[in-house]
């Protein structure tokens, strides 16, 4: 498939098309990061230029990327924890003036019919392209392994070297990037961090929560944590930290 890279912030896109695009994204409880709450206005209006759309010959959005910029050593102890310190690392870069090198890709979105035909690796691809435009030598991405939701119990740390036959990873997300070239850097246990009352959680996940304790939850990729004394559940999403030549 043909497409056109523009930015998200471009022009104002159909409501129908957005909807469509984002039909099949994330959990509900995937907002309950309160740090990123905090944080994702300013991502938004300062990273606009690596906020991505993938627009077909219908002039119709087919997928969407985007990610922030950060300065790192290239070191895998000086990563980010996970997905929400990259975002406080880049905003708060930007208020110290420090001169970012690498482009963390935060996410990426395929129309839900549209999948299997490439247009993930499409957008890595143009966000790639945009980090090399704007001078930035290194891109790395906190993945969210997909297949890690059937495993919850499993360590991140485990599972993230789980491969089939070929000797590529069993997750296709990560797959994905691997087949682009990217090598896996390391584990990112506590990505994010949801925090909720019982009733949140309840609601976001379609479950009871009779009593304190573990539980695993539909989408997670590790267990729910629920204290009812504190009328709290906290949640931490593994992700896996993977670097782009």
């Amino acid at each position: 498939m043909m497409v056109k890279i523009e930015r998200t912030d471009s022009r104002t896109w159909p409501d129908a098309h957005l909807k469509e695009l984002f039909s099949e994204g994330f959990p509900e409880f995937i907002t309950a990061d309160r740090l990123v709450k905090e944080y994702i206005g300013r991502v938004g209006e300062w990273f606009a230029d690596v906020n991505l759309m993938l627009v077909d010959d219908r002039d119709v959005p087919v997928a969407s990327g985007w990610g922030v910029p950060i300065r790192w050593d290239g070191l895998p102890k000086s990563l980010p924890t996970g997905y929400t310190q990259a975002l406080v690392r880049a905003v708060e870069g930007r208020e110290q003036g420090i001169e970012p090198n690498t482009l963390v890709i935060c996410g990426a979105i395929v129309t839900p019919s549209l999948k299997a035909r490439g247009l993930a690796g499409e957008t890595l691809k143009a966000l790639r392209r945009t980090a090399g435009q704007a001078g930035w030598d290194r891109v790395v991405a906190p993945v969210r392994p997909t297949m890690k939701a059937r495993y919850p119990l499993t360590p991140i740390e485990n599972f993230m070297r789980w491969s089939r036959e070929d000797g590529m990873a069993l997750d296709p997300w990560i797959r994905t990037h691997q087949r682009l070239g990217a090598t896996i850097l390391a584990a990112a246990p506590a990505s994010q961090t949801m925090t909720g009352t019982v009733a949140e959680w309840e609601h976001w996940t379609g479950m009871t929560f009779p009593e304190s304790g573990d539980y695993v939850i539909p989408d997670g990729l590790s267990v729910l944590r629920i204290d009812r004394s504190a009328d709290e559940g906290v949640y931490q999403e593994p992700n896996v930290w993977m670097q782009h030549s």
